[in-house]
């Protein structure tokens, strides 16, 4: 969902603008107040801020930019800017914040793959040395087994699920 907050009588042209740029629902905010009572209730991918109410209500701006969470702020001026702009302008944000967010994902399951990776190379050394004791009850040596057993399924999920592999 995109959020547009600006004045401006134009802002439903805007809207659909970007509902078309980007097949994004687009809700439209005439003040920066509905704005931050808006983010406090939804979660949006943009907010694209008129330029204007940023200038003329700064406490207001920054009650919205505490509010924004994950959202790409966008500043334009909207009595200026075309509507092909804006789209252009919002679609490349989005995009740009999609191929980070994939980025991120990437770089935090690496580094979960090598944390994971250690573990269980870890339990399945344990399991193995602990079969090798000597005189070991059946019933443990049944436990042993049976808990190397599922940290070779674990490594095999690991294996396939994560990249790298």
């Amino acid at each position: 969902m995109i959020l547009v907050v600006t004045p401006n009588l134009a802002a439903e042209e805007c809207a659909e603008v970007l509902h078309q740029t980007t097949s994004e629902e687009v809700v439209v905010a005439a003040s920066l107040r509905e704005a931050a009572s808006l983010l406090r209730s939804e979660s949006y991918l943009a907010v694209v801020l008129d330029q204007f109410l940023l200038e003329t209500e700064p406490d207001e701006t920054e009650t919205v930019m505490r509010h924004l969470g994950t959202a790409i702020p966008l500043q334009v001026n909207l009595a200026i800017i075309g509507g092909a702009r804006l789209g252009r302008e919002v679609r490349a944000a989005v995009q740009r914040r999609r191929r980070a967010e994939v980025a991120a994902r990437r770089a935090a399951v690496g580094t979960l793959q090598c944390e994971l990776n250690g573990t269980v190379t870890a339990l399945l050394l344990s399991c193995e040395l602990a079969l090798n004791v000597p005189g070991l009850s059946t019933a443990a040596t049944e436990k042993i087994e049976s808990a190397h057993e599922l940290v070779k399924k674990l490594r095999s999920q690991l294996e396939s699920t994560l990249p790298g592999a």
